[in-house]
C-alpha cells in the first residue's frame, strides 16, 4: 500500500487533508466489494431492529447493498415504512399493503389509505398483498377478496405489485388474470415453489424473488433445482434477504460443499458476525447472491448486476 504521506517542498501533507477520512472509507469499501445489490424485501419496521437500525442500514452499505424496500404488511407498518424512506432518503424505499395474514384487518377506509401512502414517491410497491393458505391467519375467502382489491388499486396508481403466495398458486393466478390486460409489473417475492409454477408465473410476467430459503431447499422439484435448470432468466430475478427472516445457514450440512466454496470471506463475514435465526439483516444479501449464482453456474457478478438492473427497471430506484 502506497505511504499515506506526500511531499511538497518539506511539508509532509496527509491524504486526509484532502479528501476526509469517511470518503476514504466509502472508496475502500466500493473497491473491496465486488457487486452493488438491491434488497428488494427486508421487513425493518420489525421491532427486532428497534434499538440500532441505524447501524443495521450502515452494514448493508458497507456489505454493498445499496437500496433497501422496507415491506409494508398493515396499514400501520405501512406508515412506519414510509417514514423510515424519510429517515435515510436515497437508501430505503418502502411498500404499501396488507398480507394475507392480516387481511382479516381490512375495513372499507384500508383502500383510500393505502391509496394515499401509495402517492409518495418513496412508496415505490402495492404489497406485501396476496394469499396465504398454508397457515390461514385470515379466512381464504377473506384473503382473495382482500387481495383482489389491492390488485385493483395497484392497477389504479400504476405501481408494482409485491406479492405473497403459499399453498395458494392457483388462485394465485386466477386473481391475477382477471387483471392480465392492466395489471402493472409485478414479484412473486420469496419463492418457494415448484418449477411448474415459477414457469407459471414467468409467463404472466412476473418477476420472481428469491430469499436465504435456499440453504434448506433440498426438494427434486424445489428453488435449487429450478435454478440448476436454469429456469428463471436473468432478467426476471430478483433477491432478497426478507430480514429478520429467511436466515441462510450456510454451516448447516443442507449447503452442498460446492456451494459452500463459492461464499466469499467478504460475505461470509457479514453473515457470521451480525446475522442469526433470530434476526437476519439485509447485510447477509452478497451471501444470498453469491450461493444463487452457484446454484446457476453463472458469474456472481453477473448475476448481481442483472438483479440490481431489475429492481432499477421494476421499482424506479434512483
Amino acid at each position: 500500500m502506497a505511504d499515506s504521506k506526500t511531499k511538497s517542498g518539506n511539508n509532509p501533507v496527509k491524504i486526509a487533508d484532502n479528501i476526509s477520512e469517511l470518503k476514504i472509507k466509502q472508496i475502500e469499501d466500493e473497491v473491496a466489494s465486488s457487486y452493488l445489490l438491491v434488497d428488494i424485501g427486508a421487513n425493518l419496521t420489525n421491532s427486532k431492529y428497534s434499538r440500532d437500525l441505524d447501524s443495521v442500514v450502515e452494514r448493508a452499505k458497507d456489505a454493498g447493498v445499496k437500496k433497501i424496500m422496507v415491506t409494508g404488511a398493515s396499514v400501520q407498518c405501512s406508515k412506519e415504512a414510509l417514514r423510515l424512506t424519510r429517515l435515510y432518503p436515497g437508501m430505503l424505499y418502502s411498500s404499501a399493503g396488507i398480507h394475507p395474514h392480516d387481511a382479516k384487518t381490512w375495513t372499507d377506509d384500508c383502500y383510500d389509505t393505502i391509496k394515499e401512502l401509495a402517492s409518495n414517491p418513496e412508496c415505490v410497491a402495492i404489497g406485501e398483498c396476496g394469499l396465504d393458505f398454508n397457515r390461514n391467519f385470515s379466512p381464504q375467502d377473506v384473503q382473495m377478496e382482500v387481495f383482489e382489491k389491492q390488485v385493483q388499486l395497484a392497477c389504479e396508481v400504476g405501481k408494482p405489485l409485491f406479492l405473497h403466495e403459499r399453498d395458494a398458486h392457483d388462485d394465485m393466478v386466477r386473481i391475477l388474470g382477471k387483471f392480465k390486460d392492466r395489471m402493472p409489473p409485478a414479484v412473486l417475492h420469496c419463492f418457494t415453489g415448484t418449477s411448474a409454477q415459477a414457469l407459471k408465473y414467468l409467463e404472466m410476467g412476473l418477476y420472481i424473488g428469491l430469499t436465504g430459503f435456499l440453504w434448506k431447499d433440498k426438494s427434486d422439484d424445489g428453488v435449487r433445482s429450478i435454478l440448476e435448470k436454469g429456469l428463471i432468466p436473468l432478467d426476471r430475478l430478483l433477491i432478497e434477504t426478507d430480514a429478520p427472516f429467511m436466515y441462510p445457514n450456510v454451516r448447516g450440512s443442507k449447503i452442498p460443499a460446492n456451494i459452500k466454496q463459492a461464499l466469499s470471506d467478504r460475505s461470509l463475514s457479514f453473515l457470521n458476525r451480525y446475522c442469526t435465526f433470530q434476526r437476519n439483516e439485509p447485510c447477509a444479501l452478497p451471501v444470498i447472491v453469491e450461493m444463487i449464482a452457484a446454484y446457476m453456474k453463472r458469474p456472481v457478478e453477473e448475476v448481481a448486476m442483472a438483479t440490481t438492473i431489475n429492481a432499477i427497471k421494476l421499482f424506479g430506484f434512483s
